[in-house]
Formats: C-alpha cells, structure tokens, sequence
C-alpha cells in the first residue's frame, strides 16, 4: 500500500472502506454530502486525508460538520423574508384579479342600466295596454246597447255599469 505507507495522514480507498465500512457508492454519496472531493497524486492513484476521513464518518454518523447553522436571528429573517414575499405576491395577484374582473365588467353598468329602462317601459306597456282593454270592453257594451227597431232606427237600452 504505496500511499498509506508514505504518510500517515492519508490514507488510500482501501482504507477509508474498512474504516467506514461502505462501499464505494455509499463513500461518493457520503463526499457529496460532505461536499468532500477525493485527492489524486501524482501518479493519479486516489487518496484521502485523515480529516476527509474524519468528516465522512460524521457524515454517516449524521453529525454533518458542513451543515450550514442557523442562527435564532437568521432564521427569524429568513421567515420574515418569507412573509414579505408572500405579502406581495397576494397583494400582486389580488391587484391583477381586480384589473382583469373590472375590464370583464367595465360594460355591465350599461347593461344594468338599460335593463332597468325595458322593465320600465314594459310595465308601462302593460298598463296601457290594460287601459285600452277596459276601453275596449266598455265600447263593445255600449255598441251592443244599441237595438235596431224599423228602416234601420236604433234604440238604445240602458247600459249597466262595469265592475272594472
């Protein structure tokens, strides 16, 4: 073992198998985690030093030494950051939703308002139309009062008023 027997802070992926007791899948996960790159040497052979090492077995263990903390601080900024945005985006979206529904209903007050004047206006035409009726009928009793007597003479009877 040329690498490990030159210097005792490295060891080569042999080692670093045994030490962790993985297979080579499991150590490029554990590197990627760790954000770990293995080391070649001048003759391109790989290597890993004793703290990559050291950090890997933390990395397995679930203790990540490169795991970004958090402070109280930072993460009560990180919420309002959050929040604002949030603030915003509905403020955005409740500002085009009102846009887009006042351009779809810009034209309905005239609608209304013409509505509103037919219904008007067919009320009147049905009042009028209930004035001709009751006219109509009173005429028709008043022709039908009329009797013929002799050489085209009429007489007229009396005619009983209408409860309308």
């Amino acid at each position: 073992m040329g690498v490990s027997e030159v210097n005792d802070n490295i060891l080569s992926p042999q080692d670093v198998r045994k030490i962790l007791d993985s297979d080579n899948m499991e150590i490029v996960r554990l590197c990627k985690k760790a954000d770990i790159s293995p080391r070649k040497t001048d003759d391109g052979k790989t290597y890993f030093s004793l703290d990559d090492v050291r950090a890997l077995k933390q990395v397995k263990e679930g203790n990540n030494p490169n795991a970004p903390v958090i402070s109280q601080n930072a993460s009560q900024l990180v919420v309002d950051s959050l929040l604002k945005s949030l603030h915003r985006m509905e403020n955005s979206i409740t500002d085009s939703v009102t846009k887009i529904l006042d351009e779809r209903l810009e034209g309905m007050d005239e609608v209304v308002v013409e509505l509103i004047r037919c219904k008007t206006e067919n009320e009147n035409l049905k009042n009028q139309i209930e004035e001709l009726n009751k006219e109509n009928y009173s005429l028709k009793k008043e022709s039908a009062s009329y009797k013929p007597f002799l050489f085209g003479l009429y007489t007229k009877e009396e005619v009983q008023q209408s409860l309308f």
